[in-house]
């Protein structure tokens, strides 16, 4: 049974049909990559899955179980975490705070246990902040784990909302644009990131990224999305080749 199956997917807002007949299988483990033009869907279909939108058509299964009409942190709490092409932090909390807010759907001490300081809730309180401090090493942050996180460079900033992510113990994470606004020095690193979370931690991976190079180098399999439908599906090299995705990319970029 596959962790994640999208059949049939359509949705339309207004009269306007943003994507068509969208089908999708993710394995456990599996880095999954969806490229596509700016305006393709690509986001909106990510809404669809995570519970931002509900679906015109079409049914989304996770771990053999219909999400469709589930809330987004319920969704979540199954285990599908996402990230955004927006950065969505909270204003004057620090990096360790985050991550530690992340990390409270999986604290079960409750309103008593908050309010008598019971040992259950110092054990789950001391293990939230293990988890956090793990996660900002993994991902470079922990000298920036007192500061303020809108205060941070842009490339830090979307390490956070990754270490966020992470922070609920997804079996599946999307990741939408992670690398959008970082230069090539940080490209780099996160690439590496996101190679050494995937080995450490076994989770299913999909990707959206306009930079092809990343999805090219990383996935297993990827689609390319145009106006709402998938023209094309493959492997790397099988979508390098495909005489509808370089059409879809000429004189935008090499996709080789």
């Amino acid at each position: 049974m596959p962790l994640l199956e999208v059949k049939h997917m359509t949705h339309f807002f207004g009269g306007l049909r943003a994507v068509h007949d969208f089908n999708l299988s993710i394995e456990k483990g599996e880095i999954r990559g969806l490229i596509g033009p700016n305006g393709a869907g690509k986001t909106t279909i990510f809404n669809l899955i995570t519970g931002v939108y509900q679906p015109t058509e079409g049914e989304i299964l996770f771990n053999g179980q219909s999400i469709i009409g589930l809330q987004t942190h319920e969704i979540a709490s199954l285990g599908l975490s996402r990230t955004f092409q927006n950065l969505r932090l909270w204003r004057h909390m620090s990096v360790v705070e985050h991550i530690k807010m992340a990390r409270y759907s999986k604290i079960t001490y409750g309103l008593v246990g908050a309010f008598f300081d019971t040992p259950q809730r110092r054990r789950e309180e001391k293990e939230a902040e293990e988890m956090a401090y793990h996660l900002m090493d993994e991902l470079a942050i922990t000298h920036l784990a007192g500061q303020i996180v809108t205060n941070l460079p842009y490339g830090a900033q979307r390490r956070v909302e990754m270490a966020r992510a992470l922070a609920t113990e997804p079996d599946l994470l999307f990741l939408d644009e992670p690398t959008a606004g970082m230069n090539p020095e940080e490209l780099a690193q996160m690439m590496d990131i996101f190679r050494q979370v995937h080995k450490e931690f076994g989770m299913a991976i999909f990707l959206i990224e306009h930079r092809l190079r990343v999805v090219m180098e990383l996935c297993d399999r990827i689609q390319t999305l145009v106006f709402g439908e998938v023209i094309a599906e493959g492997t790397p090299e099988e979508i390098q080749n495909n005489p509808k995705v370089v059409e879809a990319y000429l004189g935008k970029e090499d996709i080789h």
